[in-house]
């Protein structure tokens, strides 16, 4: 070998080699061949086929041509593969088994649903469905991008204006090289209301879009069965959608049982499947069947399964679900080429990504016909120029030598522009006639207006919406149809939380610990100072701790006093009448001996992100210590609980509270006093940190007694003390101050009083729940109690013998009904006439104390 004759080889890796060419092949398949355009949700071969048979001029008004014509069309100037591929492709656009909405028409053997071949394409017929003009419209006014072709002889578009959202009328299938796509088809009708309704509102949720559009519409009907699958290919991208046939039961003339198939699920086969069916009823792997005939024709499908005598058509039927087609599954895959990447789309995109197509295609329309309507203009502007200086202009075109000079006259002698110079050397004499000149003035004013209206489009996103919209209602009304899947809810879909009602409950929990949800219009309203009615039917000693109103479908945080978290459905709790005891809450969640609830929090969503992230639980001891946790730590529920906080020896939690990061919190202690800060003061911590001081606490008797976060602006503060007195004050009363110190008086205490024993949040539309030792439980309207001082006494809320003292006070939302009115029994006699001292128990005091730094 002569030196140097290796110079030009260079050595290359075989690994880097190979690695670059397959993702070069792959990148090539996936943008190139296998997968649709988000935007008019066709592939490269099936945007070629239309745009060739439009170039053709087969439109739906035109005759047909051979299909092999069309072929070699397409063949010769887009699509440089094999002349198969494209047949195939046309055949499948004209077939109403494969397209939910064909956009070719077929003349000729186009193959069956029974698998049969097409005909040759010399003997087939082809032409544009009428549909199709709605994806190639307007493809002449500059609305696409357009590229060249193979050997860059020729133009073609990158994409259809596309005022069809095909991607989601006739869905498509392909496989690419490290990805594939399954997309099923929609009704055009709801997929028309879905568009609408995401153009009116950008925010709006996948779950509000899925009213409209309910799910996939296939062109072989039959039965979506079970919403699941659905629901997560609208929501994700993916999902398994399982179809069944639509069968009925009918009877022989002889009486024998028959089942009969008339519609069958999406891309199977109806010969395959009635051969498969016979095959199963030979090798008895399917029972009960003596005969199976395909009765269809051109009228429709008709399948009938004919039965033995012993046989029952239920079983028979589920047997042929299990086993054979008649029940099969959609994979959805949502993929698609986004601005030429792969992208998994859930519905909600699918449809932004066409609005932005469509709102692009609007602006370069409206652009396109303005800049004609300009043109247009201009031109006659010269016009009128010129027939207003007929004579002159005259004149000096017959006093020119050539045309050339009497353009050039033209334009120096009247201002006009070559274009119009030309125009108007180019009018033909007719045009000089009084009528005509009355034309041309028409038109300028006409043309004056469109380019008024098309630059107000340009001006308007609002109007180009609009336009959109119409253009939808117009496909619509012209292509719109039923359903033609009908969707079946199977035993799957239904959890036990769908077939309870979502009700409001009041839930009591007890002081040893029963629990029991009841119906809110078992209480009736009473004056305030009544004896109230029997609430709770409880052993001797125990009295109702906890009392609230939820939702059957909300989740329950129960929090016991040594620090431990636990999660309860509402719909779990035993429901009881008003006098019921409940049942332990210990047959419901595993609570230690020794323990007991201490603090419910009533959550509406654990699997909400945004949620959870952006709320707190607040936890406060008896001993004043107080913590904040973001309920994020709290939203994986487990069987036997976690621990939430961690107890110090000697304390135990006291209350919880749910809040928003931004709440003022106001904790009262027994000694009548009550401290006031911003919850920002308390910073966020982990699930299982002690927390930090709340309020200092006066003596080793004195303990908190409850806390409020403040969540409404009208709110008050309400405290009760133990011997049945009460008053609501301001919230701005009890000035802020830092946290962990000793607060101001929240309410003046004397033997008549006892000690202070509740705090609550209270407006007046709420009303209050009091109960006492004794069980005996009475509703106040908060709009009886009216605002009065900070440093007072109260007034009386509740009767009490001498041994007898409050327990729990609780406020909770008056419940109206569809009239408006409170659906709580008339005032009962005596416990108004109980109330008719407003003012007992000195109610206003003297005032005169004032609010030191200690306070």
């Amino acid at each position: 070998m002569a030196e140097g004759s290796n110079e030009n080889i260079i050595p290359i890796n075989i690994e880097d080699e190979m690695r670059g060419a397959y993702i070069d092949y792959s990148m090539s398949v996936i943008v190139s061949r296998a997968l649709p355009d988000v935007r008019d949700g066709l592939k490269p071969v099936h945007r070629r086929v239309l745009y060739g048979m439009m170039d053709l001029g087969v439109t739906y008004n035109k005759p047909y041509k051979k299909s092999a014509r069309i072929v070699g069309e397409v063949l010769g100037k887009y699509h440089p593969h094999g002349d198969s591929s494209v047949y195939d492709t046309m055949v499948r656009m004209a077939q109403p088994w494969s397209l939910r909405y064909p956009l070719v028409d077929g003349q000729g053997n186009f193959g069956s649903i029974d698998g049969d071949s097409p005909a040759a394409m010399r003997y087939t017929e082809a032409r544009l469905q009428r549909i199709s003009d709605e994806m190639l419209g307007d493809l002449n006014k500059n609305t696409v991008d357009f590229q060249s072709n193979f050997d860059d002889s020729l133009k073609e578009p990158s994409v259809l204006p596309a005022k069809l959202p095909n991607l989601l009328l006739n869905g498509t299938s392909g496989i690419a090289v490290g990805m594939a796509t399954n997309m099923a088809p929609h009704n055009l009708t709801e997929v028309v209301a879905g568009i609408k309704t995401y153009i009116d509102n950008r925010d709006v949720s996948i779950e509000e879009l899925m009213q409209q559009i309910t799910a996939p519409d296939f062109p072989t009907g039959g039965i979506i069965y079970g919403y699941q699958g659905v629901k997560n290919a609208f929501e994700t991208g993916r999902g398994r959608v399982v179809m069944r046939a639509k069968a009925t039961f009918e009877e022989t003339k002889t009486g024998r049982e028959m089942i009969v198939v008339t519609e069958i699920p999406y891309m199977v086969n109806k010969a395959n499947l009635v051969e498969k069916t016979a095959m199963l009823v030979n090798e008895k792997k399917i029972e009960g069947i003596s005969e199976i005939r395909d009765e269809s024709d051109r009228k429709g499908m008709r399948i009938v399964y004919e039965l033995k005598r012993d046989a029952m058509p239920n079983i028979v039927l589920n047997n042929l679900y299990k086993y054979t087609q008649l029940q099969t599954s959609f994979g959805v895959n949502n993929v698609a080429l986004v601005k030429g990447r792969p992208v998994t789309l859930n519905l909600k995109d699918m449809i932004h990504h066409y609005v932005e197509h469509r709102h692009e295609v609007v602006i370069r329309r409206t652009q396109y016909e303005l800049d004609e309507a300009e043109k247009r203009a201009h031109i006659l502007e010269g016009y009128l120029i010129a027939l207003d200086n007929l004579d002159e202009v005259i004149k000096l075109i017959r006093e020119s030598r050539d045309p050339e000079t009497a353009r050039n006259e033209l334009i120096s002698r009247f201002k006009l522009s070559e274009i119009q110079a030309r125009a108007i050397l180019d009018m033909r004499l007719q045009r000089l006639t009084g009528l005509e000149r009355e034309k041309i003035q028409q038109e300028y004013d006409e043309i004056q207006k469109t380019i008024e209206y098309l630059r107000s489009i340009l001006a308007n996103e609002e109007m180009r919406m609009d336009i959109i919209k119409e253009e939808l209602d117009a496909l619509s009304e012209r292509y719109g149809d039923e359903r033609r899947t009908e969707v079946v809810h199977s035993a799957d879909d239904l959890t036990i939380e769908d077939m309870i009602p979502n009700e409001e409950m009041l839930i009591t929990i007890s002081h040893e610990g029963y629990i029991k949800r009841t119906q809110l219009s078992e209480y009736r309203t009473q004056g305030r100072g009544g004896v109230g009615s029997r609430g709770v039917s409880t052993k001797d000693e125990d009295f109702t701790e906890h009392l609230f109103v939820a939702s059957t479908h909300n989740y329950l945080l129960i929090f016991t006093e040594a620090g431990k978290v636990f999660w309860l459905k509402v719909y779990e709790i035993p429901e009881g009448s008003k006098a019921s005891k409940g049942r332990a809450i210990q047959n419901l969640i595993n609570i230690e001996s020794g323990d007991k609830v201490r603090a419910v929090i009533n959550v509406q969503n654990l699997s909400d992100e945004d949620y959870i992230n952006n709320n707190y639980l607040v936890m406060c001891t008896e001993r004043g210590t107080i913590k904040k946790t973001s309920l994020e730590a709290y939203s994986r529920p487990r069987t036997n609980g976690i621990n939430a906080i961690t107890i110090n020896p000697g304390d135990r939690l006291l209350n919880v509270s749910l809040t928003n990061g931004d709440n003022h919190i106001i904790i009262a202690t027994s000694s009548g006093r009550c401290i006031h800060f911003h919850e920002t003061q308390v910073r966020p911590m982990g699930r299982t940190a002690a927390g930090v001081r709340g309020v200092f606490l006066a003596d080793q008797e004195d303990h908190v007694v409850g806390m409020v976060c403040v969540a409404r602006e009208e709110a008050t503060l309400l405290v009760v003390s133990e011997r049945g007195y009460g008053k609501r004050s301001l919230v701005e009363d009890y000035r802020i101050t830092k946290r962990g110190g000793k607060g101001v008086k929240a309410m003046r205490l004397t033997e008549k009083t006892g000690a202070l024993v509740a705090i609550q949040e209270v407006v007046d539309t709420d009303d209050l729940m009091i109960i006492n030792r004794s069980g005996i439980t009475i509703r106040i309207s908060m709009d009886n109690l009216r605002v009065m001082g900070r440093n007072t006494q109260g007034v009386k809320l509740i009767r009490l013998n001498d041994t007898d003292a409050i327990s729990s006070v609780v406020s909770v939302e008056k419940i109206e009904d569809e009239e408006g009115e409170d659906i709580a029994e008339a005032l009962d006699p005596e416990a108004t006439a109980a109330g008719e001292n407003p003012e007992e128990g000195n109610g206003e005091g003297d005032g005169n104390e004032t609010e030191t730094s200690q306070e």
